[in-house]
This record gives structure tokens, C-alpha cells and sequence, in this order.
């Protein structure tokens, strides 16, 4: 009998799980043994989504794959088990439940949050808003609570108040810096985004310093910040950015950022050939990518590499990203920053409704390169595909960002070519969904179970359903946009059963 090389993920988040599944589609569990290890005890699961979770939905329902995903496949999965330790000399990794050889290593072990070492940060007042098992800690921690702190107001910080104003308290968010989500808005767009979320009944405090949390007097904490003021609070969730979780990789030798993250190359490899690095714990080029998708490209990459596909090559991961935050729309496309030189933007602020909208230019102004809106995501989609596909702008720019009547109509399927990314995180293709079609696919759930479009982040879904509508109707087909609606939630719901009761199909 011949012995598989061992093809061995460390990390069983939605990178690591979407790792082994490229895997498989380029037919490696076939010539490998592989082998994932998660500390987590839960099956690969959706981090984008885990405030469905506080809201009700349990943990099955967020599960990436059907409960014989790893069996079916060959492949060995140790849940709740920890690697202590890599030797590469031996090519050998220990883990708690064992020592196994490897040929090839993958680490996705993401990132951990950052805490800052506020006195006084434990306990019901130095939770964190990461896992399964976090969110678990913030449900026990609101029985009994009226109020909820979260310290960050940068995009999970949002999503952690999120969760707490879903668990019936009053909320307060603390920021450090001049304004919210600095990482993806300016600071015009983050002061639009802190009146509508104030005017959701939210306090938001930016240019606020924790320097202690003390026992209070009404409720459990009391922050005590840099300017004297104070804040009584019942819980404290710290959302103050992320740190790459690198310890596998240091602890073993391999290169390591000045602030961390394990360095990789243009293949994910990193100072050592037969270790690869892939999403938040890894470093390319000096940055650490904080979304889902450039880890999924990454773990194409990877699979692609192992499959012989020798040029296959990260060069960069486009983070932009359409999402709702306490029922706000919010969307940061390209070079939101403006930061390639010579930069020129258009603005439009509607002080009136609280929006702000925001196109960035190159400097000889023949390229849209990003924008930035708070109050209305119904021109991201033309926006992000003049980026993404580098269509000429039109004649007055500004046209993209005036209101509706006054400015330009919105780009239709049928002006993007056949190349356009639809989804992101999916690597999913205007072609590839024609393809879709041609081959049958006449209902929208279908065509995101086949190709997989819009099931990552999900900001893709208004365009996906525009394109896949556009290309029926081009070949005759009427769409009756009520019924399918209806039949794709429907199917959707059949999708949550199947998953979680391991049926063999719907007809079970």
C-alpha cells in the first residue's frame, strides 16, 4: 500500500476550513492525507455572521459544511486540539492529541483580539467578541445587565455593539481616535456614521482613553477615562483591532513582522518551503488583511500551488467591503483614502438624512480608484465595478455620488464585461455565471449552492441577483422577481436543513 504524503491545516476557521476545500477541488485528498486541526470544539463556522447567532440562531445553523464533509473526503479533522508544537527539522507537528508527520503545513490559525492592559479588564469587564464560545461569555454576562460598553469602534467593535443592543441593553461605544471605522472611512464619512448610529439611541464617545475600569456604583464597572469623565457599565467587550496569531510560527523560527504576522511571499510560502501561511496570521508585503476574502484567495493560491499550478500567485486582495451596521449602510470601495498620489475626490454631504458619499480619482481623473458611503449602499455596486473593471468615468464624475434623478442611472449587468468580479471572497465571475445559466441554473439559491457566490460576506447580493436576473431576461427567460425571491429564501431555508440534519438531498 502506498503511504500519502501528509498535507497538514493548522486552524479550522473559515480560511482553514476553506482551505481543505480547494483542497478537494483540485482533487488532493485523493493523492494526501490530510489532516485539520481547530482548538475550537465546533465545526468550521460563519464569523461574518455571528451576531445571527445572539439573536437566536444556534450554532449548527452557522456551520460552513454537512456534518460528513471530512469523512466523505478522506480527511481527518481533530476538533479542541491545540498544536504546541512544529519541528522542522523533523517536519513533525505536536499537537494534544498527538505527533504527526508532515510533507506540506498550512497555518491559518487567524488572529486573536487585541486587549489593551487596562486595570481592571477582567471578568465581565474584559470580554471579547471573536468565537462561539466569546459570544457565550457576553450572553451569560448580560443576565441581569442593564448597560454594555464595547472599547473600539472600528468594524467588529460596531458589530460587538450590535450584539449587545440585540441582547436588550443600552450601549455605549468608546473610540480612541477622531472617528468610527478609521480603517475603512474617512473622517467625514466616520462623523456621518456616529449621527446615524447616535440617532439609534447608541452613545458613541470618540477621542476617549480608558486609563482604568474600577467597581461602580449603579452598575458592575466604572471606566475611568484620560480626561477624569467617567462611565458606569455592567459589561466591557474590548474590540481594539486584531493581533495575527503567529505563536505556531514563532515559536518554530520562521520570519516574523516587526509587529508581528508570519512573512509570507507571493505564494504564501513562508522563510520555510514547506510551511505555508495564509489569512490574519499572515504577512505580506507589510499587511495583515482583516476580511475573509483575501484569506479565501490566499487558500486558492495555496491549493492552486500544491496542484501544479506553478504560477499561481497572491499579488494583493481588494478590501472592499459592502455591509449594514445597526441597520446603517456603510460601504468603503478600492483606495478609499485617497492614498495613491496625485488623489482627487468628489463629495456629496446630505446633512439633512445624514449621508455622505465619497468618489476618489486617479489624478489625471481617467480612473475611478475608490469611494466611501454612509447612508445609502445603492451606489456601491456601479462604483465597485468602475474600480474593479477600470471603466472610464463619466464626463462629470460627480454624477456617481449625486442623488438619484440627478445623477448618472446605475451601471447595468449588461455593461460589464465578461470578466467582472461579481463576489469577492468566491473569486465568482460574470462568465462563470453565464456559464451557470447555460448549463441549467434557472433559480438564484441554485446558482449560490453551485458556485458559491454571495455566501462569503455577503455584500455581493444585490449585484449577484441584478446580473443573474439580467442574464435570464437576455435569453428569453421572464423573471418573475416576486416568485423568485420567495423560492430562494424557501430553498435557502432547505439549505439550513440540509446542512444541519445531514440529509442526502431535499427530496429527504
Amino acid at each position: 500500500m502506498t503511504i500519502k504524503d501528509n498535507i497538514i491545516i493548522v486552524g479550522n476557521g473559515m480560511v482553514g476550513h476553506y482551505c481543505a476545500e480547494q483542497l478537494i477541488m483540485h482533487g488532493l485528498h485523493e493523492t494526501h492525507q490530510i489532516h485539520v486541526f481547530g482548538e475550537e470544539r465546533h465545526h468550521a463556522y460563519d464569523r461574518v455572521h455571528l451576531t445571527d447567532y445572539m439573536s437566536g440562531q444556534d450554532a449548527l445553523a452557522l456551520r460552513l459544511h454537512q456534518d460528513d464533509f471530512h469523512t466523505s473526503h478522506g480527511i481527518t479533522l481533530h476538533l479542541n486540539s491545540r498544536v504546541t508544537d512544529i519541528d522542522r527539522a523533523q517536519k513533525t507537528i505536536t499537537a494534544e492529541d498527538g505527533c504527526l508527520p508532515y510533507n506540506t503545513l498550512i497555518l491559518a490559525t487567524g488572529s486573536r483580539p487585541f486587549v489593551p492592559p487596562v486595570p481592571g479588564n477582567t471578568g465581565t469587564a474584559g470580554l471579547v467578541y471573536r468565537t462561539l464560545e466569546d459570544l457565550d461569555l457576553i450572553r451569560a454576562a448580560a443576565e441581569g445587565a442593564r448597560h454594555g460598553t464595547v472599547i473600539g469602534g472600528g468594524l467588529l467593535g460596531l458589530e460587538a455593539a450590535n450584539a449587545l443592543k440585540v441582547l436588550g441593553l443600552d450601549v455605549s461605544v468608546i473610540q480612541l481616535g477622531s472617528h468610527l471605522m478609521p480603517a475603512q472611512l474617512d473622517e467625514e464619512g466616520g462623523r456621518a456614521l456616529k449621527h446615524r448610529i447616535e440617532a439609534l439611541g447608541i452613545d458613541v464617545r470618540v477621542l476617549h482613553v480608558t486609563k482604568e475600569i474600577v467597581a461602580g456604583t449603579a452598575h458592575r464597572h466604572k471606566l475611568v477615562f484620560a480626561d477624569v469623565t467617567t462611565l458606569e457599565t455592567d459589561m466591557v467587550v474590548f474590540s481594539a483591532g486584531i493581533q495575527p496569531q503567529d505563536m505556531p510560527g514563532r515559536a518554530c523560527g520562521l520570519e516574523i513582522g516587526p509587529r508581528g504576522g508570519i512573512v509570507v511571499d507571493n505564494q504564501c510560502r513562508t522563510s520555510d518551503p514547506d510551511i505555508f501561511a495564509i489569512g490574519e496570521c499572515a504577512l505580506w508585503e507589510g499587511q495583515i488583511f482583516g476580511l475573509v476574502a483575501p484569506g479565501y484567495t490566499m487558500a486558492r493560491t495555496v491549493a492552486a500551488l500544491l496542484a501544479g499550478e506553478a504560477d499561481a500567485a497572491f499579488t494583493g486582495a481588494d478590501m472592499s467591503t459592502k455591509l449594514k451596521l445597526q441597520g446603517v449602510d456603510v460601504g468603503s470601495i478600492g483606495d478609499a483614502h485617497g492614498q495613491e498620489p496625485g488623489s482627487t475626490s468628489y463629495r456629496f454631504i446630505g446633512e439633512a438624512e445624514g449621508s455622505y458619499r465619497r468618489l476618489v480619482l486617479s489624478a489625471d481623473g481617467t480612473r475611478v480608484t475608490g469611494a466611501v458611503l454612509v447612508g445609502d449602499n445603492s451606489y456601491y455596486d456601479t462604483i465597485f465595478q468602475y474600480v474593479q473593471n477600470g471603466i472610464a468615468p463619466p464626463a462629470d464624475p460627480a454624477v456617481l455620488i449625486l442623488p438619484r434623478g440627478e445623477g448618472a442611472e446605475l451601471l447595468g449587468a449588461d455593461a460589464l464585461p465578461d470578466t467582472a468580479t461579481i463576489c469577492s471572497c468566491h473569486n465568482v465571475t460574470k462568465g462563470a455565471i453565464s456559464t451557470a445559466i447555460e448549463q441549467g441554473c434557472t433559480d438564484l439559491a441554485t446558482l449560490k449552492a453551485d458556485t458559491k457566490a454571495s455566501t462569503g460576506c455577503g455584500g455581493c447580493s444585490g449585484l449577484l441577483k441584478s446580473v443573474f436576473e439580467a442574464e435570464l431576461t437576455a435569453r428569453g427567460m421572464t423573471v418573475d422577481k416576486s416568485l423568485c425571491e420567495h423560492f430562494s429564501y424557501t430553498r435557502q431555508k432547505l439549505y439550513s436543513l440540509v446542512r444541519v440534519h445531514n440529509l442526502r438531498s431535499f427530496e429527504d
